[in-house]
């Protein structure tokens, strides 16, 4: 069953365009968290206020809307402090959420994988813990129990103690899966296989295009964060090293801090791709402003200087063909057009070829162990036999790590 909200956004000075992009935006998330959005109320001020966040005029706007309809709970667009969540929860008697959280719990419902739950997990533990005065003594919106009460203790102090318990076993165990990624990682490198990470903002259509190109079954569906685990699959482009795709979460403006920081780990995969395919909805009013967030994101993790095709998708939809933002390679597509996914698909092999180093070799009619690794794992380009030196002339385009092997 759907839960009711009432959608509440401040609109401070010079900041109309992105306020209104933001407001469309907690809508979508409500949506997606399987919420029903009543009514929708916002108010233009030059600051947020301290104590309630709005004023007291939008205040009693609301206890009146809330006297009429049977709403279940209101949603803030901004992240609350721990005293107005307590002032607004004190004044309105019903569950008060911020956009902070409701992304959190987005997030809780559509986490698969075991690293992605401990993230997820971590991330609410770390919003809730200093909150824990404005919600009560109940921690049932993250589920699970508190355990036992001890003597003379209240609940509230429980509840902490356990929490910080939680904290530091969640980060245990996140250090170990951040290990075991580190020696697949290096294990990855030393086997020459070439990464390519898909990034955007949410709801560019990353999952379908990243199934339509490598044959995968990621899910797919227009709701914001769809795809949360990082999948994996490989892609067939012809060339003497494997090629491996990863479909990342999605951004978004305002990215609560801690799921960036319960999530690093998993977003440093973006840092450490060889290639990044940087999809952009082309259809969208505000694609400008995403690409934006996205190229600050990427610069926050290190991975700015990264090789990049940018990948303008949804053509079909877009009323007019856009100019670009950045001067780097671009595409402008639809992930359901095989035409252009095959262009894609050859943009990336180029890409890739790039980054490969050229060499010319004599080679002795004996050293066939080194004719047949230039034959498996490079582009063999020529192959030219001198009967009178007993030598092939070699010549092509290597890997990195297979240069490095050859010219020792």
């Amino acid at each position: 069953m759907k839960e009711k909200a009432i959608l509440v956004g401040c609109e401070l000075p010079e900041n109309e365009e992105r306020f209104n992009e933001s407001m469309k935006e907690l809508q979508a998330l409500t949506k997606t968290a399987n919420g029903e959005v009543v009514h929708i109320v916002t108010q233009k001020r030059q600051r947020i206020h301290p104590a309630y966040y709005i004023g007291k005029g939008k205040l009693k706007e609301i206890a009146t809307l809330l006297e009429g309809d049977e709403i279940d709970l209101i949603i803030f667009n901004d992240e609350l402090s721990v005293s107005q969540l307590r002032n607004l929860s004190d004044y309105f008697q019903i569950k008060i959420i911020d956009r902070t959280q409701l992304i959190l719990d987005i997030f809780a419902a559509r986490a698969r994988s075991k690293e992605g739950k401990l993230q997820v997990e971590l991330a609410q533990l770390k919003y809730m813990l200093p909150r824990l005065a404005g919600q009560g003594t109940a921690l049932s919106r993250l589920g699970g129990g508190i355990g036992t009460r001890g003597p003379g203790e209240t609940q509230l102090e429980i509840d902490r103690r356990h929490i910080r318990r939680r904290i530091q076993a969640l980060e245990a165990q996140l250090k170990k899966i951040v290990h075991h990624r580190s020696l697949y990682k290096q294990r990855r490198k030393k086997n020459d296989v070439f990464q390519v990470a898909l990034v955007g903002y949410t709801n560019v259509g990353k999952s379908t295009l990243f199934n339509r190109m490598s044959g995968g079954d990621a899910f797919a569906e227009d709701k914001l964060f769809a795809t949360l685990d990082p999948l994996t699959r490989k892609l067939d482009l012809s060339l003497p090293i494997p090629v491996l795709l990863t479909d990342t979460v999605g951004f978004i403006q305002d990215l609560p801090t801690e799921l960036v920081a319960a999530f690093r780990s998993t977003l440093e995969e973006v840092a450490d791709a060889d290639l990044i395919l940087h999809v952009i909805d082309a259809s969208h009013d505000h694609f400008s402003e995403h690409e934006k967030t996205v190229n600050q994101l990427l610069k926050d993790l290190n991975a700015e200087t990264i090789p990049r095709i940018h990948v303008y998708n949804k053509k079909d939809l877009a009323t007019s063909r856009i100019l670009p933002f950045s001067s780097e390679e671009s595409l402008f597509i639809s992930a359901f057009d095989d035409g252009d996914i095959q262009r894609l698909l050859s943009a990336i092999k180029e890409k890739i070829v790039a980054q490969f180093i050229p060499y010319q070799l004599l080679i002795s009619a004996l050293d066939g162990k080194k004719l047949a690794l230039l034959e498996s794992k490079t582009i063999l380009k020529e192959k030219i036999w001198f009967d009178e030196k007993q030598q092939f002339f070699v010549s092509g385009l290597a890997p990195r790590h297979i240069a490095e092997t050859i010219f020792q």
